[in-house]
């Protein structure tokens, strides 16, 4: 069966579970046996797409990394755009391949004196792919708001909690009372990232039938995604971005001597719901944070009603493409939260837009030809970015959830 298939029999499977669950007269004893079934199912498919997925993957790796990509294609693929083409040009040959017309396009940024070391401000498309991929990876840059700022001086947001003002009735000829708002500031300051260096054999250089482009790409995106993923979400605010979890106020904190110490109840999830405010809940933009451990422990939370919390997402027209949701909220999937286990941070709910990701300029790339790699038969690329992140909200837009500590 194809994976198209297999993604449309998915959809179908978690509408008919989306409309089970949802309807007015659950009954526990009939319609929770379903359920299971249905989710052991959907497991099944899920697995399924994944081999297919895994098995396409390794075939493309090989296909690139042996070649057997039709020229005609590779012309097509590399003449997308000035900037990727350049980019390629550079990533195989270093600035001796460029022409002058090529440097028109891009900004040579040579802060070495050392030829081996040239360096290359990525060209505004190929940087905006680099983000788009660095946005897909760990799921915050996903629901943050993402700022871009043209240099990395010191910037302040200025913060002013209102959830607790109220206005007032004013008698005929009265003046009206004085309510003095109080402001604070959280600064948003940027941090140097860098890739670490991403050694190419020679092999793959010459190979013109290798997407070299995407090859370097996919590794520095996958580092610098994972490291600045785990800052935004748990940095510590000293020496790295001040992350969600560590700026969010506490929502809920079960009891010690409960079952929570490494699991969750279904009055603790809407105690945590209803921990954050009003405003920010009728905003639309709320959701639930965890671990993908964390997910499969809210699974098999059953309402008083006996009825299952999670229901599996689905989108007609992209099938399995809409978020998983629990309460009536999404759930955003992130392996930098922690896992249930005693006194953790395990799940964090609200209005992720309200934590900031701040970019500086481009992402800056390096080419190193010196003798530690050509004795090796490589070449050597390291790519750096600044970034930064901060919770820029004190009237609690973001709660969490902490385990029992025994």
């Amino acid at each position: 069966m194809s994976i198209q298939a297999l993604r449309e029999q998915r959809a179908a499977k978690a509408r008919a579970l989306n409309e089970l669950v949802n309807k007015a007269d659950w009954n526990p004893d009939v319609d929770q046996p379903v359920y299971d079934q249905g989710m052991a199912e959907l497991d099944e498919l899920d697995a399924k797409i994944k081999r297919i997925q895994d098995v396409n993957a390794k075939v493309a790796d090989e296909a690139l990394k042996h070649s057997v990509i039709d020229a005609a294609d590779r012309v097509a693929r590399n003449q997308k755009s000035d900037g990727a083409r350049i980019y390629a040009k550079w990533l195989r040959g270093g600035d001796k391949a460029l022409t002058a017309e090529d440097w028109e396009v891009v900004r040579n940024t040579m802060s070495t004196t050392t030829p081996s070391e040239g360096g290359y401000t990525v060209a505004t498309d190929v940087a905006t792919t680099v983000l788009d991929a660095l946005k897909a990876f760990g799921g915050m840059r996903g629901v943050a708001g993402v700022i871009s700022t043209s240099s990395g001086n010191p910037m302040s947001f200025p913060t002013s909690d209102g959830t607790a003002e109220e206005g007032e009735i004013v008698p005929e000829n009265a003046s009206a009372s004085d309510a003095d708002v109080s402001f604070g500031t959280a600064g948003l300051p940027v941090y140097k990232y860098s890739s670490k260096v991403v050694p190419v054999p020679f092999e793959l250089l010459q190979d013109s039938s290798v997407d070299i482009e995407a090859f370097v790409r996919g590794r520095i995106t996958t580092r610098l995604g994972r490291i600045t993923n785990k800052h935004f979400t748990v940095g510590t605010g000293t020496g790295q971005p001040n992350g969600v979890i560590t700026a969010a106020g506490i929502g809920v904190t079960a009891a010690n001597g409960s079952s929570q110490v490494t699991a969750i109840t279904y009055d603790s999830l809407v105690d945590l719901q209803h921990s954050v405010d009003p405003a920010y809940r009728e905003g639309g933009n709320c959701r639930f944070m965890m671990n993908d451990s964390s997910v499969k422990v809210v699974r098999k939370i059953k309402d008083t009603n006996g009825r299952p919390i999670f229901v599996p997402g689905y989108e007609e027209t992209s099938p399995g493409g809409a978020p998983d949701r629990l309460l009536g909220n999404p759930i955003t999937v992130n392996q930098n939260m922690a896992a249930m286990a005693a006194s953790a941070r395990s799940i964090a709910f609200g209005d992720f837009k309200h934590y900031a990701i701040r970019d500086v300029m481009a992402v800056e790339m390096f080419r190193f030809t010196d003798s530690a790699y050509t004795k090796k038969g490589q070449v050597g690329f390291l790519a750096w970015m600044r970034s930064g992140g901060n919770l820029l909200d004190v009237g609690g837009a973001v709660k969490v959830f902490i385990n029992a500590a025994s």
